[in-house]
Formats: C-alpha cells, sequence, structure tokens
C-alpha cells in the first residue's frame, strides 16, 4: 500500500468535511491535490499542495486556507505534527506508529511488497531489442534489452497486463546481405578457397556453422546455382539460425520474449497495404514532391513525385515517404502497419525501446501511430543510449567471434547476468553508460550492484547469527509479523522504515515514467542506510540487531531486518537478478 495515498485519502475526507460545515464551497476539485515527500527531510514526513491548488476556487488566501486545514488534521491519530510552510504548503509529521503499523505490512505481503492491484490498469506492449537478425547481440543490444524487460516487470508490478515482444526485421535488404555472407561460407565449408570477405556482407565467425548447415541441408546444390535459386531458401534457413542465436544470448541474460512478430510473413500476408488503405481513407496519403533533406542540395537530392503521408498533420517537421523509388515499401511504410497489427491485436498502448541511432525516427512513428489507430493508440518510445564498454578504464573495441564488436555473451560470460542487468539500469536510459568490466566486479561502495546485494547478504547473515545466537527464536514471516515494533524507537531505525515504506510510491511512480532507473537508485539508498544502522551497531552496542539480554528487541530487529531484506529482493525482481544469501 502506498501510504502517501493513505494520507491523501484522510486529506480528502477532512476536506470534504469542511466543505459539509460551510467552512469551503461545495464541488471543489480535488484532483490535483498532492501528497508526497517534503524537499528536506527536516520538514517533516509528507507534504502536501492542497491550500495552495484549492485556494482561488475557495476564494482564500493560500496560507488561510492552509491554517485552516491544518486546524482541521491536528486531531488525525497518526500526525504527530504539523506545520504551515511558505506559501502554503501544509508539512506533516507522522507518529511512530504509523511507522511500525507499515513494517508490518511489509512482513505480510513479503516480496509482493509494492504490488498494485488496483482497477483501471491497461494493457500494454512492450517491443524491445529487435535486433536485426544478422548476427549475435552487441552489449548496445543488450542495453536495450534489459531496459525494456525490467520496464516490463516494473509495468507488472505496478498492476498492468504486459506482452514482451521481439520485432523481427526478417524483409529488408540487409538480410538479403546475410543470405549471400552465409552462401560465401557454405562455398567455404565445401572447400572452397573464399579468400578476404567482400565489403558489405557480414564477416563475423558466426557464420561459419552456418555454412557447415547449409552443406548438410543442402549438399552442393547451390554451390555454383545462380543467385535467383538459392537467395531464399538460404536466406530463411540463416535467419531461422540467427534468432536461434539471438534467443540463446537473451536466455544468458535471463530475457524471454513472449511474442516474435514476423516483419516477412505481415508484409507477405498484405498488412502493409491494408493499413495503408486505412490512411487513404482518411485522406491522409497522397503524391507530391519533397523538398531536400538538411544538408542536401538540389544537384544531389533527387526530386520526383513520391507516395507521401501527411506526417505534419501529426506533428512531424516534415510528411513522409511511404514507397521507394523500386516501388517496393520504405521501411517506415511496414513500421506503420507493425503497429497497427499490435493495436488491432488489443495494445492501445504501445512502448518501443529503440537504439541510439533511431532519435530522428520518433516524431513520425508517434505521428503515425495517432494517424492509423484513429487516435485510440498511444505509442512511447524509449532510446537506450550507447554503451561505452571499458577494461580498466580502456576501451575494449572488438571481437573475433562477430568480427567487428563485442559480443553480450561474451560480457555475460565474464561478469554474470545479474551484475549486467543491474548496471545497465544504473543510468537513465537516453544518458550514455561507462561499462568497466573490471569495476562492475569491485567488491567496494563505489559498485552498485555489490553494495546492494551486500546488504541483502548482510541482512541473511544477521538471522543466521540470531538463530546461533538464540535457537528457539522463531524468524518465520509471520512471527516476524506479530514482533514489538514499538521497540524500535532509535531515529536511524524508523529512517530505514521509512525508507522502506516509500517503495509502493516508487514503483508507482517510476512506472508511470517508464523509468525502470528509478529503482536502482532507491536500492542504493536502501543499502546506505541499512549499511548505516549495521555500522551504528558496531559502534553503539545499544542499536546492535541482537541483543543478548532483550529477546524482545532482538525480535523486533530481526523483523526490521527481515522487512529490508524483502525489499531488496521485490526491487531486484524487477531487475530479474537473483539476491545473494552470501558474498563470495
Amino acid at each position: 500500500m502506498n501510504f502517501f495515498n493513505l494520507i491523501r485519502a484522510d486529506l480528502i475526507k477532512s476536506i470534504e468535511e469542511l466543505a459539509g460545515e460551510g467552512s469551503l464551497p461545495q464541488g471543489l476539485d480535488l484532483s490535483r491535490i498532492n501528497v508526497e515527500p517534503p524537499r528536506e527531510a527536516s520538514h517533516g514526513d509528507v507534504a502536501t499542495n492542497a491550500a495552495m491548488v484549492l485556494a482561488k476556487p475557495a476564494g482564500m488566501k493560500p496560507r488561510d486556507l492552509a491554517d485552516l486545514i491544518a486546524a482541521r488534521l491536528k486531531s488525525h491519530p497518526d500526525i504527530s505534527g504539523l506545520e504551515v510552510a511558505g506559501p502554503g504548503f501544509i508539512n506533516l509529521t507522522l507518529h511512530a506508529d504509523f511507522w511500525h503499523h507499515r513494517l508490518g505490512e511489509i512482513l505480510a505481503a513479503g516480496r509482493r511488497y509494492g504490488d498494485c492491484d488496483e482497477e483501471g490498469k491497461q494493457t500494454v506492449n512492450v517491443e524491445y531489442v529487435s535486433a536485426n537478425p544478422t548476427g549475435p547481440m552487441h552489449v548496445g543490444h543488450g542495453r536495450g534489452a534489459v531496459y525494456g524487460d525490467a520496464l516490463a516487470a516494473l509495468l507488472e508490478k505496478a498492476g498492468h497486463g504486459v506482452t514482451r515482444e521481439y520485432y523481427v526485421n526478417d524483409a529488408g535488404a540487409q538480410v538479403d546481405q546475410l543470405a549471400r555472407s552465409a552462401h560465401l561460407r557454405y562455398r567455404q565449408a565445401l572447400g572452397e578457397e573464399i579468400g578476404a570477405i567482400p565489403e558489405g556482407l557480414y564477416p563475423g565467425d558466426y557464420l561459419i556453422p552456418v555454412g557447415v548447415a547449409l552443406v548438410g541441408k543442402f549438399g552442393d546444390k547451390y554451390a555454383s546455382a545462380p543467385e535467383s535459386d538459392w537467395l531464399a531458401p538460404v536466406r530463411e534457413l540463416t535467419i531461422e539460425a540467427m534468432m536461434d542465436l539471438i534467443r540463446e544470448d537473451l536466455a544468458a541474460l535471463g530475457i524471454r520474449h513472449k511474442v516474435f512478430f514476423s516483419e516477412r510473413k505481415m508484409v507477405e500476408g498484405g498488412g502493409v497495404e491494408a493499413a495503408l488503405k486505412t490512411l487513404e481513407d482518411k485522406g491522409l496519403i497522397y503524391t507530391g514532391i519533397l523538398e531536400p533533406p538538411k544538408g542536401k542540395t538540389l544537384d544531389d537530392w533527387e526530386s520526383r513525385p513520391q507516395t507521401l503521408f501527411r506526417a505534419t498533420d501529426f506533428g512531424d517537421d516534415v510528411d513522409r515517404a511511404l514507397k521507394k523509388a523500386d516501388g517496393s515499401w520504405t521501411y517506415f511504410a511496414a513500421d506503420i502497419a507493425y503497429h497497427l497489427d499490435k493495436f488491432n491485436r488489443g495494445f492501445a498502448s504501445m512502448i518501443d525501446v529503440w537504439g541510439a541511432d533511431h532519435g530522428g525516427y520518433v516524431k513520425r512513428m508517434k505521428a503515425a501511430v495517432t494517424a492509423v489507430t484513429g487516435g485510440k493508440g498511444s505509442l512511447d518510445v524509449k532510446i537506450c543510449q550507447l554503451v561505452n564498454l571499458l577494461d580498466k578504464g580502456q576501451q575494449v573495441k572488438m571481437s573475433k567471434r562477430a568480427g567487428t564488436f563485442v559480443t553480450l555473451r561474451e560480457v555475460v560470460d565474464k561478469v554474470g547476468k545479474d551484475v549486467v542487468r543491474f548496471i545497465m539500469l544504473t543510468r537513465k536510459n537516453d544518458a550514455a553508460l561507462d561499462f568497466d568490466l573490471a569495476k562492475v566486479t569491485e567488491q567496494s561502495r563505489d559498485n552498485p550492484v555489490f553494495y546492494v546485494q551486500y546488504a541483502h547478504a548482510r541482512c541473511c547473515s544477521v538471522t543466521r547469527l540470531a538463530l546461533e545466537s538464540f535457537p528457539d527464536l522463531d524468524v518465520s514471516d509471520e512471527a516476524l509479523g506479530n514482533a514489538a515494533f514499538h521497540r524500535l524507537t532509535d531515529p536511524s531505525e524508523l529512517a530505514l522504515i521509512k525508507q522502506l515504506a516509500a517503495w509502493p510510491r516508487l514503483v508507482e511512480s517510476a512506472a508511470e515514467a517508464h523509468e525502470p532507473h528509478r529503482c536502482a537508485f532507491y536500492l542504493s539508498e536502501v543499502a546506505a542506510a541499512f549499511h548505516g544502522l549495521w555500522n551504528k551497531g558496531k559502534e553503539n552496542e545499544g542499536l546492535r540487531f541482537l541483543v543478548t539480554d532483550d529477546l524482545e528487541l532482538t525480535n523486533a530487529r530481526m523483523a526490521l531486518v527481515r522487512a529490508a531484506a524483502m525489499v531488496i529482493a521485490s526491487g531486484l525482481d524487477i531487475f530479474g537478478v537473483e539476491p545473494v544469501e552470501e558474498m563470495r
């Protein structure tokens, strides 16, 4: 339960009572009232803007209205103090008992703490990775994969229905080049000396086993046959092999999509024509001539009549071409059809996770989704910026396996999937990320994944020590839920409880903003609060978790330790990271 919502509900009730008594007008719009953390911890536990947003419609000065509301709230059993600050903010301090009750909620919910089952949630399609099936995944793909997977998990925790989807770009010119590259390896597997890989083809060694597989499938049937005979069958087998490779790379990272959607099947099934017919019926397709793009002159720009979508009607900078010079569909036309297909499958809410090189494509795609769905569909595009792969501060540039880049699988095999997943979420998706192979495995406070995992491991260590010191101690969640929480009175203990109780609100806000990196920041703060309490216990015997002559206090502190472990595990669940019980 988001305790801010509890306080807001009580605040709304108080305002409605004031209106019922005639102290405030009836029918005030209360939807803009916020209850949130104050800007500074010294100002209390929660703050509200109620007086600020209601003053004008209520015909009162903000400070006067704040004083009126504050007077009503003084008798609230959970409020131990309040003040009216600035132009009319109301800051509230809550009783220790209120926080003790939150501790009980955490223990009752376990790792499900922060789950939201409120009505009115959405069905969301999250499409991520969608790397061209032309080779193994690189580290940049890994960032989008982790971000998309964590975002999907975050949305699920916030109560949304989520489908994880991968769009297989198997209909473009790049897969024809892939087939030509595989055919070269096929000839090599038959014993032919192929020499250097021609420019424009894929040079990676990962295609060598594909060539061997082609020999096993076709023998020497296509060794000297014309391309028109072998291109389609070689392309089909090679794409299948590449998708198997990609699925293996994703599985190594703990990622599994529910849907793999083939662009080729959509195109061959007439999906593009059907989608564009929808736009044409709306009068949104016409034949026209585009101005040269910025940076190009009339001399190097082919000015010709084109089939265009009226993207400018929906916020784009220019109208967009739907057909190439050879009469085939543009990538944009296929993408319009794909997003209409998603909408027709029941996904009015769509999230696409794209790489850093697709930033200029966002406006046109959002315009197209609005147009083709009649404004009923929404698209949020999240751009994942580049990953700078380092080793002890030095750039890591190339892989023998891939030929031109370091594969994601090589990084996962070197540092482990949990490290990769956590580190990829320590920056906002649209900010560049440095991934240093040496630093991410350091056991230091500067390594965020270690710092958070160490906090969880310490929680587990305390439990083991408690059972050694108190063999009869019942540390089950049910028993700890009945501990004497009132014994937890030290400011550092209450501060940790407050930090843990903020988790449901963090889940809601991060899900709404589509920003799973907020969870990483939050987990680091929880870890810091727990480590801080641990260190205080080393300096002050009265704050140790295990008090040998006070079983009741020990039990209460064990409940706090267990709650901290639960919330950390709940956050790591979103990241797809397994919380460890011991550090090795």
